[in-house]
């Protein structure tokens, strides 16, 4: 297909956050559309939630009128109206973005494992399908990553398809920033990025090609053994590129 693989990487935001701000969600269709395509095609995969009836439902809500939709179910036999059947591997590479939601990351990893979602992601990101996600969607792609999901900052191990480290929800969760920091500190995690909310790191192969905000102060930064330091974000709703 001859595209770059991609993947964005949410803090937190998108349509199950910030249902009122769409321009993340609207930069995700706009690097994933081929220039062939009119509507890209969209795959949403809820396996962090438990495949949420809600969570599928806000997905078609928002992305129905603007895409071919489909969802892929790991916990229910879903049937129609958009569910994926058959071949799942088939389905996946066909698709232009995959949008992973938020949940437990440690779920979402040991259920994709099982059912072998995981190479197929892999694959599916070598191709050139736009991988994106916010919350445990974001952390599965990295190397390591730390989760507050279920209670206390604990380090998780992802894919690996992006060589770093992540934790989400920066601003917001001051145990889990503490935690990541103190971690790489230590050498226990790799050097890697801190996201805020209304932030995404857009990745084109395994370098980072920049930081988006879906407002103004919405932050991102690099995190090593020395210390954070603040990313330049491009605010989507300003042409105006600021420091964290």
């Amino acid at each position: 297909m001859g595209r770059i693989p991609q993947v964005l990487a949410l803090g937190g935001g998108g349509f199950s956050m910030e249902s009122g701000n769409p321009l993340v969600d609207d930069f995700a269709l706009e690097i994933a559309t081929p220039p062939t395509r009119e509507r890209p095609r969209v795959c949403f995969v809820p396996t962090a939630s438990g495949d949420a009836d809600h969570y599928v439902v806000r997905f078609y809500r928002r992305f129905s009128a603007v895409a071919e939709c489909s969802h892929l179910s790991l916990f229910r036999r879903d049937k129609g109206a958009g569910a994926v059947e058959g071949d799942l591997e088939s389905h996946l590479l066909d698709q232009d973005l995959i949008y992973v939601g938020g949940g437990s990351v440690l779920s979402l990893l040991g259920t994709w494992r099982a059912h072998g979602v995981d190479a197929m992601l892999r694959r599916a990101w070598r191709r050139g399908v736009v991988l994106c996600g916010l919350s445990a969607g974001s952390l599965c792609w990295f190397a390591d990553a730390v989760t507050a999901f279920h209670g206390p900052p604990q380090v998780v191990r992802g894919l690996g398809i992006l060589p770093f480290s992540n934790c989400v929800h920066y601003d917001g969760e001051p145990s889990r920033r503490d935690a990541f920091t103190r971690a790489i500190a230590a050498g226990e995690l790799r050097a890697g990025y801190g996201v805020c909310d209304g932030a995404a790191l857009h990745f084109a192969g395994r370098e980072l090609a920049e930081v988006v905000g879906s407002r103004e102060g919405a932050a991102a930064y690099s995190v090593c053994a020395k210390g954070e330091q603040p990313l330049p974000v491009r605010c989507l709703a300003s042409p105006v590129l600021a420091a964290a």
